[in-house]
C-alpha cells in the first residue's frame, strides 16, 4: 500500500523520531540509502523555491534516482487540465511526486489519483518538510525534541499551523504568538489540541510575543508576508511588536536557540544582529531540509 505525506500527522510519533535519528545517520553518509535507484521523481514546483528545490533535487540523485523539476507554467495544469488527470497521467511514466504549490485541497485530490508516493513540499496550509528539518536541527542542539517549548512569533501561516501539528503528535510544546486576527487555521489548532491529548504537549495560542517566549528552548519566525500575498502591504503594520529582538530574546529560555525557514526580512520579522547571532543555526536548518527529506523517502519508497 502506497504511502504520502500531506500532512505532518500521516506519520508517527515514533516514525518521525526514526526520520530525525536516520536523517543524522545520512547526514553523514550521503550515498548510503539507494532507496531510489533506478527511479524517476517528479518535482512540480507552482511557486518558486531555493531550498526546497534544491535539497529534494540533490536528495533524489544521491539516493540513485532522478528528480524531473517540473513547472506549473510548462504543463497542462496551467491550462485548465483536471488535477486527476494530471496525476493519472503523471502516474504511468514516475514513480514518485514531489509538489510545492498553494492550494492543499488539490495535492489531496492529486494523491488520490496518482498511486505512488506524493510528498506535500509546501502549500498554504502546511509545510511538513520544513518541521521534519526543524527537529532534527533541534535533536542535534539539544539531544532531545520531547519536551522542548517551541515559540513561533509572527504570521499564523503554514509553517505556524504544522509546527502546532508536530507538537501535538510528537510531545512538544508550542505557543503560537500572533496579531489579532492572524491566528493560526482554526483546524490545525483543533488538530493540534487533539494530538496533544495523548501525548501530554501544551499547545497556547496567543496575541502576547512576550508571553508566548517566556521559557522557550526555541524561538521561531517567518516572513510576515507570504509568497503570493505581495499586495498585502498594509499587513505589515498589524505586526509592530512582533519582531524577534534582542529584548524579545531577554523573556526565553537562558539557553534558547532562533530559527528562521528562510528566506529573512531582517528588520522586520526578526533583526539583522539576532540573525547573525543565529546563523549556524539557521543554516544548519536549511542543510536539515535535504537530509530529513532523504530520511523521509527512504520510509515512503521502502
Amino acid at each position: 500500500m502506497k504511502r504520502d505525506f500531506i500532512n505532518f500527522y500521516e506519520l508517527s510519533k515514533d516514525e518521525v523520531l526514526e526520520i530525525i535519528e536516520y536523517a543524522q545517520k545520512l547526514k553523514k553518509e550521503p550515498f548510503t540509502d539507494q532507496t531510489l535507484k533506478n527511479k524517476s521523481i517528479g518535482l512540480i514546483f507552482m511557486k518558486p523555491s531555493t531550498r526546497t528545490r534544491l535539497s529534494f533535487e540533490v536528495g533524489v540523485y544521491q539516493m540513485g534516482g532522478q528528480p524531473l523539476y517540473i513547472t506549473g507554467s510548462s504543463t497542462q495544469i496551467s491550462r485548465g487540465e483536471d488535477i486527476k488527470d494530471t496525476g493519472r497521467v503523471m502516474a504511468r511514466y514516475l514513480d514518485g511526486l514531489v509538489i510545492r504549490t498553494y492550494s492543499h485541497k488539490e495535492v489531496e485530490e492529486l494523491a488520490q489519483y496518482f498511486d505512488k508516493p506524493v510528498i506535500n513540499a509546501l502549500t498554504d496550509y502546511l509545510h511538513p518538510c520544513q518541521i521534519l528539518a526543524d527537529l532534527q536541527t533541534i535533536q542535534e542542539r539539544f539531544g532531545k525534541v520531547e519536551g522542548i517549548k517551541v515559540a513561533f512569533v509572527g504570521d499564523g501561516n503554514n509553517v505556524a499551523n504544522t509546527w502546532l501539528i508536530a507538537g501535538g503528535l510528537v510531545g512538544f510544546n508550542v505557543s503560537v504568538a500572533t496579531p489579532e486576527g492572524y491566528e493560526p487555521s482554526g483546524k490545525a489548532v483543533y488538530k493540534a489540541l487533539k494530538l496533544a491529548k495523548e501525548t501530554k504537549a501544551e499547545i497556547r495560542i496567543t496575541n502576547d510575543p512576550v508571553e508566548a517566549v517566556k521559557d522557550a528552548d526555541v524561538i521561531y519566525t517567518d516572513v510576515w508576508v507570504s509568497m503570493g500575498q505581495e499586495g498585502e502591504k498594509e499587513k505589515k503594520k498589524a505586526f509592530e511588536g512582533f519582531s524577534v529582538n534582542k529584548e524579545l530574546l531577554r523573556h526565553a529560555s537562558k539557553n534558547a536557540i532562533v530559527m528562521h525557514c528562510l528566506p529573512a526580512h531582517k528588520g522586520e520579522e526578526i533583526s539583522e544582529d539576532v540573525f547573525e547571532q543565529f546563523a549556524d543555526v539557521i543554516f544548519d536548518e536549511a542543510e536539515n531540509r535535504l537530509h530529513a527529506q532523504k530520511a523521509l523517502m527512504s520510509l515512503l519508497f521502502k
